[in-house]
């Protein structure tokens, strides 16, 4: 009989948003006359931009023609893409057209990647951070059993908090896996230059890969923060980096991301982390649908850029009028500057659950709480600055009832 992969049972992060939509439930039934305000989930709101929806639209069309219907692309992704992103987004940095993997999602593409690593590779992750870094090393056997706390015992958790400004410290141990995220979800801050120059130099010194999550990197608004880990001199040797064109662009409901593999990167057995990969996407990924790269390809057309950069804008323009609100009143208010979550310490030393609670059933709004991003996230709450204008103005008056 075939058995299944006992790793699974150790997952518990995924109770979170199930957990957060029973309470909502509950209190929409007790409650039928009151609209919830939803600053929770971290989704894109605003319409595709016209000059990217024209050119898949362009590109679908182009599908019902026989001189230019498409059949099978290239699993790496269409070479005109890869070419575009190398040229806007690695100009003077170490980075060929070739080290670039275009896929339907950062998320995937970050679970997956574990699989060129052996399962006796030690995980150092921040804390709080974005659970797929976690369950993903659950799946992979790399965690080890659940503390009492809700960590793994296998798990290297590096601890952001308000008194590190929720930078990653160094581990005092060795690492072969590290994941960083900047700008950061949940908690909206990035790393510096300074800080980055740490972490490779870490990389260096103990033979660890670092998984470089920058799905956030256009929310970037201070000259001071890298938008890729490979401005660090000899980051190319050490590091993979995710980007994500979900928030970028609105692609959520599309899928379009991609991957940096530098060839310069080995493993500490001499296997080459960019062939291992290329081999795993030929292998088990059909590659991206061509009109989504067409549409991918217009986001770096001079008006594209023009027509996303505005409606990342209004973004960061709403999680300027959150945060404000939120100081007036009183709060410890945490990133909305390089990135579109704001993290907001609970008032009156309270829990995370307790705080939900508490902006739920008094200003009717729906948070998540920082405990499901990681123990250093107890007391902590996020909020998305993603939604919609009329949702984020409703958000501001409803604060007042706190």
């Amino acid at each position: 009989m075939a058995k299944g992969n006992c790793e699974f049972q150790k997952l518990q992060s995924g109770y979170l948003f199930p957990e957060i939509q029973k309470r909502a439930s509950l209190f929409r039934k007790a409650n039928l006359d009151i609209p919830l305000i939803d600053l929770g989930i971290g989704d894109a709101t605003r319409p595709i931009a016209p000059t990217i929806l024209q050119a898949m639209i362009q590109a679908t069309e182009e599908m019902g023609k026989v001189e230019t219907f498409r059949g099978y692309g290239p699993s790496e992704g269409y070479p005109f893409l890869q070419e575009a992103i190398c040229q806007h987004d690695y100009t003077k940095l170490p980075i060929s057209s070739d080290e670039i993997f275009i896929s339907d999602g950062t998320k995937n593409d970050i679970a997956n990647f574990q699989e060129i690593f052996a399962s006796s590779c030690k995980v150092a992750l921040q804390d709080p951070t974005y659970p797929v870094y976690i369950d993903s090393s659950v799946m992979g056997g790399r965690a080890g059993s659940i503390l009492e706390n809700g960590s793994y015992e296998k798990i290297l958790y590096l601890p952001c908090t308000k008194e590190n400004q929720f930078c990653p410290p160094l581990p005092t141990e060795h690492a072969d896996i590290i994941y960083l995220c900047s700008p950061n979800n949940p908690t909206g801050e990035a790393l510096s230059k300074t800080e980055l120059e740490k972490w490779v130099a870490y990389a260096l010194r103990e033979k660890a890969i670092i998984l470089f999550d920058g799905a956030y990197e256009a929310f970037i608004t201070d000259k001071d923060i890298p938008h890729s880990i490979y401005e660090i001199p000899g980051a190319d040797t050490v590091a993979v980096e995710f980007r994500s064109f979900s928030k970028t662009a609105g692609f959520t409901g599309l899928r379009g991301s991609y991957v940096v593999v530098p060839k310069k990167l080995f493993l500490d057995d001499g296997l080459s982390v960019h062939a291992m990969w290329k081999r795993r996407v030929q292998t088990k990924y059909g590659g991206t649908s061509y009109p989504i790269q067409r549409g991918m390809e217009a986001i770096y057309s001079p008006q594209g850029q023009k027509e996303t950069k505005a409606i990342l804008h209004d973004y960061l323009q709403s999680a300027f009028r959150l945060k404000e609100k939120l100081t007036s009143l009183g709060l410890e208010v945490f990133g909305g500057t390089n990135a579109p979550y704001i993290w907001v310490q609970a008032p009156s030393e309270k829990t995370s659950w307790e705080f939900f609670d508490h902006l739920l059933h008094k200003c009717h709004i729906i948070s998540i709480p920082g405990k499901g991003f990681g123990p250093s996230g107890e007391g902590y709450v996020r909020f998305s600055a993603l939604a919609k204008k009329d949702v984020i103005d409703n958000a501001l008056i409803a604060f007042h009832s706190m």
